[in-house]
């Protein structure tokens, strides 16, 4: 095992990156296993007196002095990127959570699925329709988005969704877009 120290300074604060790795360790004892490079960072802020975040990461990229600041830059971007995804699945308004009850079959991985798709429309939305773009700008918090659309369509009829859209960014004051160009 290998172990060594970066010093790095970032927003104007001394960190400290300690790190291990190996090559070629095996993923579980049992054989046979898969050969993985497994690296652990700590990193330590000078400022704070403290360590502010500590994680352990597998790869198939061979691990080496030259690399390693690099991977851990990557590992710790692509961890943010999943927890972040994760974090708004699960509590801003997707209600993700771990399982959706252990239905027959396979209704857990359909749940997932359309979970999933509807996060991607969403996504499209936001891109390519300013009505939704607007009515997001509005209510600011997707929970709050989700929850007013919830109650809207429980008491209220909509042809269709951008009567939806009009009537939330309006504030309730119209359901027709009207073109004022």
């Amino acid at each position: 095992m290998v172990e060594g120290k970066i010093r790095k300074y970032q927003k104007n604060k001394l960190l400290y990156y300690n790190y291990k790795y190996a090559n070629n360790v095996p993923l579980r004892e049992n054989e046979p296993s898969l050969m993985v490079n497994w690296y652990s960072v700590e990193i330590y802020d000078s400022t704070k007196k403290k360590v502010v975040y500590r994680n352990t990461f597998i790869t198939n990229h061979q691990l080496n002095d030259e690399k390693i600041e690099k991977i851990i830059v990557s590992g710790r971007t692509r961890w943010k990127v999943e927890n972040e995804g994760n974090n708004l699945l699960k509590n801003q308004g997707y209600n993700l959570e771990h399982n959706f009850g252990h239905g027959q079959e396979n209704l857990s991985e359909i749940l997932l699925s359309l979970n999933l798709l509807s996060f991607l429309f969403h996504n499209v939305l936001e891109l390519t329709n300013s009505l939704y773009k607007e009515a997001r700008k509005a209510l600011k918090k997707r929970k709050t988005f989700f929850n007013d659309i919830k109650a809207l369509v429980k008491y209220e009829w909509f042809e269709d969704w951008s009567e939806l859209f009009v009537y939330l960014i309006s504030e309730g004051e119209q359901k027709k877009f009207i073109d004022t160009s």
